[in-house]
């Protein structure tokens, strides 16, 4: 009730006489074509950075690995705000890398890449644990077996590994795509608010309730739509991989 309740509200709220003309407009368009390509982006961004974590986590053992392991999970209990300034002292024009990328000729720092960083930097965390559980739960028998029988490391891992974990991959990814898709304070605050480069659909739905509450309130029903068909999706895509 206290999930379902605010979204009949603002289904009661939204203006559906206007609601094609709201979430139509050339600046609403913009920031969902905008938010859909960052967020599969950082997706991508987060499988090929969060498998090798993953991986270290769930099958090294050493010291100081506990540490690594606060340290991965740490931007899910950071504010986002502050994910972002940190991002910008380290990718900004005078950031710790920035001003060598700068030198470079490279400028990250509000731009769409730095949407795509922000948005990577607040999901990764996301897929890291849900598939460090599906490689703990997994065990390494079978890729002992397979080691044993003379796979390489890569066919092991293609072969065995990657079959075992694959719902567990599906649903961190899932999981990173919707954190990505809805991210917000990091992006403002690394990336800024320009139209068809950085201005993502929940900076837009914020920019909207300034003026238009009716536009706000509208495509935040269309956010909650994609969010709804993702969870859909997701949870069709796990009940194949288990068959």
């Amino acid at each position: 009730m206290f999930v379902v309740l605010p979204l009949v509200a603002m289904l009661l709220v939204v203006d559906w006489s206007r609601f094609g003309e709201l979430i139509t407009s050339e600046s609403s368009t913009a920031a969902l074509s905008l938010s859909v390509k960052t967020a599969s982006a950082s997706t991508l961004a987060c499988i090929v950075i969060g498998v090798p974590m993953a991986m270290v986590l769930a099958r090294s053992s050493f010291r100081g690995l506990h540490v690594i392991r606060s340290l991965v999970l740490l931007p899910m209990v950071l504010p986002p705000v502050v994910g972002g300034i940190a991002l910008l002292y380290t990718f900004g024009r005078q950031g710790l890398v920035g001003e060598y990328l700068e030198v470079a000729g490279l400028s990250i720092a509000f731009s769409t890449m730095a949407v795509v960083l922000a948005q990577t930097f607040v999901a990764l965390p996301f897929l890291v644990v849900s598939l460090e559980g599906a490689l703990r739960t997994a065990g390494q028998r079978y890729e002992d077996v397979a080691a044993t029988l003379g796979a390489a490391p890569t066919t092991v891992f293609r072969r065995v590994t990657l079959p075992l974990v694959l719902p567990g991959l599906i649903s961190g990814a899932v999981l990173s795509f919707a954190r990505a898709l809805g991210e917000f304070g990091a992006t403002l605050t690394f990336a800024g608010s320009l139209q068809g480069v950085t201005r993502t659909l929940p900076l837009e739905i914020y920019l909207q309730r300034e003026t238009d509450a009716d536009a706000a309130v509208a495509l935040s029903l269309v956010l909650v739509v994609v969010a709804i068909v993702i969870v859909v999706l997701s949870r069709t895509w796990l009940a194949r991989a288990a068959i």
